[in-house]
């Protein structure tokens, strides 16, 4: 079988050579983007092609100067939506797994000490286990008990294990709203991502129909010259087919 030859087109910017599947014709790009490239090649024309990696990287410019002039400075969050822009990655991510792989022992602890002591099955056995021992101090052991009424001993380690129980559990609090703050950022970088590419997409598609429109307008005045062409030498043929008679 032969091999088809694809052809390979030179970019403007780069002078680098690629396939024709990775090029796009300078005439077809906004002139929003031609202005940017202008900027550092003033020589630029519409004439010739440019490849998609210079193509991104003047589209994430020309991105990057429009939210500077509607938001002001740019946050790194905002300005790593416009790196990925740049380079076509996406930005989208696990945040839980990202957020779990950085923990730590001490951390991974703290959170299994909060989940179970948020659990019916801790209620249930600390339910258990206070029972058992008023019961053990006040019937079993009613003439020689251990920890007599009102059970200094129990208020003791109850205090004891509230002292330490509260931080632990605070530590995990922290730790979900760092996982949520991850979350949020992670939310508004893919929806900020996803704003801007629908406005680029919508000024392409305006600018193609515009550009549709004045050609349809093209086509349509050529159509009515050549409709009073057809009637001016129609006439013609009358009048001389008359003065024939």
């Amino acid at each position: 079988m032969e091999q088809k030859s694809q052809t390979s087109r030179e970019c403007r910017i780069c002078k680098k050579t690629f396939p024709e599947s990775e090029v796009v014709p300078a005439v077809l790009m906004r002139p929003n983007i031609a202005d940017e490239i202008r900027k550092e090649h003033p020589d630029w024309s519409a004439d010739g092609y440019i490849c998609l990696h210079d193509l991104n990287h003047y589209r994430g410019h020309y991105i990057q100067t429009l939210m500077e002039k509607e938001m002001g400075e740019l946050s790194e969050v905002e300005q790593q939506v416009i790196d990925a822009m740049k380079e076509q990655d996406f930005i989208a991510s696990n945040s839980n797994d990202e957020f779990d792989s950085s923990r730590s022992m001490g951390e991974r602890l703290a959170d299994k000490i909060a989940s179970f002591g948020g659990s019916w099955t801790f209620i249930i056995i600390f339910g258990s286990v206070l029972f058992g021992w008023i019961v053990l101090n006040s019937l079993f052991l009613a003439r020689k008990p251990f920890d007599p009424f009102p059970y200094i001993l129990l208020n003791l380690m109850l205090s004891c294990l509230a002292a330490i129980q509260a931080p632990i559990i605070m530590m995990s609090q922290n730790r979900q709203e760092a996982r949520d703050r991850l979350r949020a950022e992670n939310d508004y970088q893919v929806n900020l991502k996803a704003e801007l590419e629908i406005r680029m997409l919508s000024e392409k598609v305006d600018r193609l129909i515009s550009q549709q429109w004045r050609r349809l307008l093209e086509i349509q005045q050529i159509q009515t010259d050549l409709m009073e062409d057809l009637a001016s030498e129609k006439e013609l043929s009358e009048n001389s087919s008359t003065v024939s008679k």
